[in-house]
């Protein structure tokens, strides 16, 4: 008889991830960790990061040290309208981040600024991370760049008569002349870059998304200068783009 070959540890943890949900929701009442490590014979020291990942997207939710079924499953089982854009784009940029092992993030426009309304921080020392909720300024970030590209003229007219440009560091890009030939550059491409003009030290790169041909955000990777040379700079390029493809056919 041939011989079954051993579960990898990829494998390991996505079936224990499934059983730990499986058995959580076949209870009425909420579990603490210990009860659940029993059951399952799971170690307490891989349950708590499965139980942790699991509260985090919101499969589990914990109320001090119990836990029981959460909101996350219901969405399994909700129509593909009740999702919204920052649920579409959260597993991609999960996934880009783990491609690249660098910040990645998706972007909405408001007004002049834009926000990002998922990111995933590099697990690399150096790094950088982008602050989730805050509204930045859209002439100093790739993401904002690619966005200004994709309006209609009259809009962007609007846009250099009203907005403020900041200069965050010797390398801001404030000039409308200069600004403007960058965003040409950036409507033949799909792409704008940026060098230092945010942050020292970071190059980002952004990326436009659309759906049903509007644009309705871009994603973004930053990236410590120090580790951005030609060859990252295509890898992150080719997998923003299919980042995105995949994006818009949802």
């Amino acid at each position: 008889m041939a011989e079954i070959p051993a579960q990898s540890s990829q494998v390991k943890s996505a079936t224990r991830t499934l059983d730990i949900i499986e058995y959580v929701v076949a209870h009425n009442r909420p579990l603490v960790a210990q009860e659940i490590a029993t059951a399952l014979g799971i170690p307490v020291s891989s349950l708590s990061y499965l139980l942790s990942t699991l509260v985090d997207r919101q499969y589990l939710a914990r109320d001090g040290r119990r836990y029981s079924a959460g909101p996350g499953l219901a969405r399994l089982q909700a129509h593909s309208s009740s999702f919204s854009l920052a649920d579409r784009a959260a597993p991609l940029v999960r996934t880009l981040r783990v491609q690249l092992d660098e910040t990645s993030s998706f972007f909405v426009r408001h007004d002049w600024e834009i926000e990002a309304i998922v990111t995933e921080s590099s697990e690399q020392a150096l790094r950088y991370s982008v602050p989730q909720g805050r509204r930045l300024p859209m002439h100093a970030l790739a993401a904002g760049k690619v966005m200004l590209a994709a309006l209609p003229e009259e809009d962007l007219d609007l846009y250099f008569a009203q907005a403020e440009r900041q200069r965050f560091t010797n390398a801001t890009v404030t000039d409308e002349e200069v600004l403007r030939s960058q965003l040409d550059e950036a409507r033949k491409t799909g792409f704008a870059m940026t060098d230092e003009e945010y942050s020292l030290g970071i190059v980002g790169i952004g990326r436009l998304v659309t759906m049903a041909g509007a644009p309705v955000g871009s994603l973004s990777v930053a990236v410590p200068k120090v580790r951005f040379d030609d060859d990252l700079h295509a890898r992150v390029a080719d997998l923003l783009e299919r980042t995105a493809s995949l994006l818009e056919d949802n």
